[in-house]
């Protein structure tokens, strides 16, 4: 049998559940979350992308494991990569969240990557509010790297949203 590689909505409201339900504070973040600010689904997805406080790593982690998610990628504290067989990867990252709303994230250098609160804000998606990156925070996240054929159309996207603004 064929690797489940596709992440669809219904998979993706799924884990929103189960994260909600442990009270972790998260944002959707990556494709998914590019589509949450265009209100509907644009592509397909390999995962879901989700930035959360790192306070709840280990309370996460081990939910994501009791449901059947095996980690392939464990680069804390920057992030991990877990798969399942039927609902495909999530990537966590963990955030530190201020009180002011701001956050960091570790890099691998062992330095951080700060965030303005901007960059945390919400969407509607199928009727649901979700937690996700602001169109701020994902133009900021999709550079510093080459981008792929997905994450060119998540920037075709999200140029869209900003109303053709570079």
């Amino acid at each position: 049998m064929a690797k489940k590689e596709t992440v669809t909505q219904g998979d993706l409201f799924e884990v929103l559940d189960m994260i909600e339900q442990l009270g972790i504070r998260y944002w959707l973040d990556g494709g998914w979350g590019v589509d949450a600010l265009v209100g509907r689904q644009t592509r397909e997805h390999r995962d879901v992308d989700i930035d959360f406080d790192a306070a709840c790593t280990e309370k996460l982690r081990q939910k994501l494991e009791e449901k059947g998610y095996k980690v392939v990628t464990d680069w804390t504290p920057v992030r991990i990569e877990l798969y399942h067989p039927q609902l495909s990867y999530i990537d966590i990252h963990p955030f530190v969240v201020n009180e002011d709303g701001t956050a960091k994230q570790a890099d691998l250098e062992g330095g951080w990557y700060e965030f303005e609160a901007d960059y945390f804000g919400s969407a509607v998606l199928d009727g649901r509010e979700i937690p996700c990156i602001s169109v701020k925070g994902q133009k900021i996240f999709h550079t510093g790297y080459e981008p792929r054929e997905v994450d060119k159309h998540d920037m075709k996207n999200i140029e869209e949203l900003m109303g053709g603004v570079s």
